[in-house]
Formats: structure tokens, sequence, C-alpha cells
């Protein structure tokens, strides 16, 4: 495998991990994929949930919550670790604001176009900005923005296919269409940001996500010109992921058919493993009074049939019966719990059989 060099930033291996909320990627995982050579990424979702014994405003907790969790990451390791932030968080300024003062290596931004991004960096700010996006389309809006207006090239890009874990950037009609498949989509998005990145005397590097399970799925997806990939599912089943046991169990026991698309409260699509909360809400659960958080711009309490920050806590502390494991289209292929390193010594493993099979047939 090649390294990723994202600006000064070097990862010695080309896999980023893929942010999870709420609490699934915190810098437990973070700091021991950085370790391992990776990528780290801590998500800032859900932070004002997990640490309200620091503060009843979720606003104040969660950016308690990350300075604490790049905190601790950073004393875990000298590698590299980012933060994911959601556009559509409702604090989503405040998690940038705290991200760059903090020094995060790199800003992970998706879940809606992050337009404004780049007006937050100060003159002396070493933060790196990398939008996740679903299309070439996508990212030439971005970099029309950017560059515009702040003469801000991005660092790298996500393009995130739609067999991704959580909340998916396509409507349900294109998740099971080949056309929007990643495997499409990485040239087109490959193509713009080498155009760009050429007019602009910068290069970069297109990081590709959704669906990439083993070594081989590195290797082939990187074929098709992508730098780097982003996994989430895998990290899950690991001993370091931050997540309650009974969370990963889920992801152990569920079976090809319990991978499901559910209607998120969120107004997005999003991909989870079935479960008996997930089966009430079919049923007709009963919707909240009132919004406990204001925590997502475009959840509206008068039509939720439940809080989904509350789900994916309860999720996050292993309380299942009362909420649901987001995970990705392969997460039924799980069968143990490894360490970090020996998850990424496998992936090197099996992409260099797999590069080494093709050199045979030359």
């Amino acid at each position: 495998m090649k390294t990723l060099k994202i600006g000064d930033l070097l990862a010695k291996v080309p896999i980023v991990q893929g942010g999870m909320g709420v609490g699934i990627s915190l810098s437990g995982l973070a700091s021991a994929v950085a370790n391992a050579g990776g990528v780290g990424v801590i998500s800032s979702a859900g932070l004002g949930v997990i640490y309200k014994e620091y503060s009843n405003d979720f606003k104040k907790a969660s950016i308690y919550g990350l300075r604490e969790e790049l905190r601790k990451a950073r004393e875990l390791t000298r590698g590299i670790v980012g933060v994911n932030i959601m556009v559509a968080l409702t604090n989503f300024a405040d998690m940038v604001r705290t991200s760059i003062e903090e020094k995060a290596d790199i800003i992970f931004s998706g879940a809606g176009l992050p337009l404004n991004l780049p007006s937050f960096l100060k003159e002396d700010s070493t933060t790196k900005l990398v939008p996740i996006v679903s299309s070439a389309r996508a990212l030439k809006l971005i970099c029309r923005r950017w560059i515009g207006e702040w003469g801000y090239v991005p660092d790298a890009v996500v393009v995130e296919g739609p067999k991704a874990g959580g909340h998916l950037g396509y409507s349900n009609e294109q998740i099971y269409n080949p056309d929007y498949a990643l495997e499409a989509i990485v040239p087109e998005v490959v193509t713009t940001a080498r155009e760009i990145g050429k007019q602009n005397g910068r290069y970069i590097p297109v990081i590709a996500g959704g669906g990439i399970y083993t070594g081989e799925d590195i290797h082939n997806i990187m074929s098709l010109g992508a730098d780097a990939v982003q996994m989430g599912t895998r990290f899950v089943t690991t001993e370091e992921c931050d997540a309650s046991e009974e969370f990963k169990q889920s992801y152990i026991d569920a079976r090809k058919e319990d991978i499901e698309i559910i209607q998120s409260p969120v107004g997005m699509p999003g991909r989870a493993v079935h479960n008996s909360f997930l089966e009430k809400v079919k049923q007709g659960l009963k919707q909240p009074k009132a919004c406990p958080f204001d925590c997502i711009k475009t959840c509206d309490v008068t039509h939720s049939p439940y809080c989904i920050m509350l789900a994916l806590y309860n999720a996050f502390k292993g309380r299942m019966e009362n909420g649901y494991a987001f995970a990705g289209s392969n997460a039924w292929r799980t069968e143990k719990i490894l360490s970090v390193r020996e998850l990424i010594q496998t992936l090197k493993e099996e992409f260099e059989a797999k590069r080494t099979s093709l050199k045979s047939l030359l």
C-alpha cells in the first residue's frame, strides 16, 4: 500500500477511519488507528449527550467534550487525528471553531455541503479541510465557493458511496441504482479533483468510502484512481472501538437480511442493523413530545417517531432495546473482535495478495 499525503501530513497506511457517532469513534478508536499508521477520526456528533455531566446545555457540553476527546487522543498518539463534523449539526460552527483551536489535524465535513468551512480558519491555523461528497458535481460546487471566496483548495476529498453506514447522501432510488455505485462515481470525482488541482497548482487526494470491507476492495477502488479509502464498519468490531460490547455484538450477530435502509428523523435515508427498537418504529412508536437537544437542523420533532440522538446514545451505551446500530452494507460479514493493528495487518495482507495475483496474470 502506498502512503497518503494530505498537505504536510503523511499517513503510512492509506486508510481513513470513518467518523461514527454517537460515541462510536472517540479518542480510543481514533488514537489506535493513528498509531497503526492510518488517519483516526473523532465524531463530533452527540458529544453534548456523552458529556452531559459537564453541563445541561447541550452545546456547551459538546464543546467541552470535543476538547476533551482531542486532548485524550493527543496523549495517546503522535499520529494523525481528525474530526468529523456534519453540516447538519446545529452546533456546526462551534465544533469547527473548537477543532481548529485545538489544532485537530483534519476536519472532515459532510451531511450537507460545507460551503463556508474555510471562513473559520485563522492566519495561524494548521487544520486541513476535507469535504465529504457523493458526486463530482458536489465537489465542483464546494471548490467554486472555497476557491472563489477564500482562495482555498480542499486538502483532500472523501467520496462516499451508497453502501456506507449511517446517514446517506442519496435518495432511496439512488441507493440501489448502479449509476450511483462507488465504482461509478469514484472515476468522476477523481477526474474533477485532478482538473481542479491542476488549475490551482495543488494535488487533491481522493479518499473513497462506503462498502469497502477487505484489502481486495481497497486494491480495487484504488485501481480506479482513489488515493486512499475510508472505512467505518470494519473498525466497529475492534477492541479499541469506543462503542459498547452490545453494539459490537449486534454486528457479529447480524445476518445479511438484517442490514436495512431506514428513514431517519433527520429527513435522510440511513443504513442500520434491524432490531426490536426499529421494529417498534415500524409499528408506530410514539413520537417525542419535545426536542431535548436541538442537535440536527433538519429534524422536525412534530413528525419524528423518536429522538435519533437518544436512540444512538442508548446504542452506544449498550441499551439496544432503546436504540439501534448504524452500519455499512457489509456489517453482516463480521465474525469476531480484532485489535486495530490486527485488522490493518489483515487488510495489508489481503491487498498484497490481490496485487500479487494480478501480477501473476501479466
